[in-house]
């Protein structure tokens, strides 16, 4: 069974000036040591985030003496966020009436390998939508081959249904092949991730491990369940050969329909290293009512390795700025060369009508 990450606007709903909870404190000092606590007890990636030579309380004592009586909210917010940026986690949010802590170096630090003016004009100006999805079959700018459908999704937290999904399939039957873009995706509903892969799937498919916080120690932690993803039962399949077009945007549950789609057959990831974000995440309220989000159960890939960084793709292929000067997308151009000796392939051993 796969996951719903609780979305940001579900925190912001729960948020309120004051607390639900009856010991309300707007103490600096205590809402800074619940926080540090909340995060030490259920937090699920101290070995992988801080330096080997630092621990948790390090970090509490590096930003302790900023904490100090009648500092002001804007203040406490300023010092409670960096102590959570200590994690360099994109999963890890200090929520209040006013701000929102992120932390955003897993994308902003690397090249994003994509021009979205540029990649418009591969979807052209007749594209459908279909939910989350915007599709069509795609604009060659100089080929004159076989027809590719493209599909752009930006966003895991723009719904997407069976019927979207199954529509967008029936009006690109005629191509022989399908380039899914979802670079930039920074994630949103593990079940549309799920949802959209299962079209995938030939056969129920083994995709990682899932690890769940079970105690207050930083490796108290359940056994590895095994996590798969299952072929769909009714709908429209898609059993041709596929590129997922990934860069360091591709975060949360977009980097898990990733991690999903490698293990699928038909499917090829092709572009940048992803941007990661393996952790399920939850969320506490401290004394004074604001929220914090952190990850506190672990998901890794089909052979057990850490997805929290990101995944490398298939093909890495970067995007050329002289190709972005003559209009083109080095990564939809090599994916379309590679899916056009995919099909080329295929109908060698009789797989299509020539």
């Amino acid at each position: 069974m796969r996951y719903f990450i609780i979305g940001l606007f579900f925190l912001l709903g729960i948020m309120s000036s004051c607390s639900t909870l009856n010991d309300y404190d707007p103490s600096p000092l205590k809402n800074y040591d619940a926080l540090w606590k909340i995060l030490d007890e259920g937090y699920c990636y101290f070995d992988e985030k801080l330096p080997a030579d630092s621990t948790w309380q390090d970090m509490y004592l590096k930003h302790l003496p900023k904490i100090h009586a009648g500092m002001s909210q804007d203040s406490l917010f300023d010092v409670m966020s960096d102590l959570l940026a200590e994690l360099k986690d994109g999963h890890v949010n200090l929520f209040s009436p006013f701000d929102l802590s992120r932390y955003s170096k897993w994308h902003s630090d690397y090249p994003t390998h994509l021009n979205t003016s540029v990649r418009n004009r591969y979807l052209g100006n007749k594209y459908r939508i279909a939910g989350g999805l915007y599709y069509a079959p795609i604009k060659y700018l100089d080929h004159e081959k076989d027809s590719i459908g493209y599909i752009v999704y930006n966003s895991f937290a723009s719904s997407i249904t069976l019927s979207n999904i199954a529509s967008a399939f029936v009006r690109l039957k005629s191509c022989k092949a399908l380039i899914i873009d979802i670079r930039n995706n920074g994630g949103g509903n593990l079940n549309y991730s799920t949802l959209f892969a299962s079209h995938f799937a030939p056969q129920r498919t083994l995709t990682g491990y899932m690890r769940h916080k079970t105690g207050p120690g930083h490796k108290d932690f359940s056994p590895p369940s095994p996590v798969y993803i299952d072929t769909l039962k009714q709908g429209v399949k898609w059993f041709r050969p596929v590129v997922v077009l990934v860069n360091r945007g591709v975060y949360s549950a977009a980097n898990d329909f990733a991690v999903i789609t490698k293990e699928l057959p038909y499917v090829t990831l092709m572009g940048d290293k992803t941007g990661g974000g393996g952790g399920l995440p939850t969320s506490s309220e401290l004394p004074n009512g604001w929220a914090v989000r952190y990850s506190s159960s672990i998901l890794t890939d089909a052979r057990d390795r850490s997805i929290e960084f990101g995944i490398d793709p298939h093909y890495p292929v970067s995007l050329k700025e002289e190709d972005v000067k003559e209009g083109k997308d080095t990564l939809i151009e090599e994916a379309i060369v590679y899916l056009n000796n995919r099909i080329q392939r295929s109908r060698e051993k009789g797989y299509y009508e020539k």
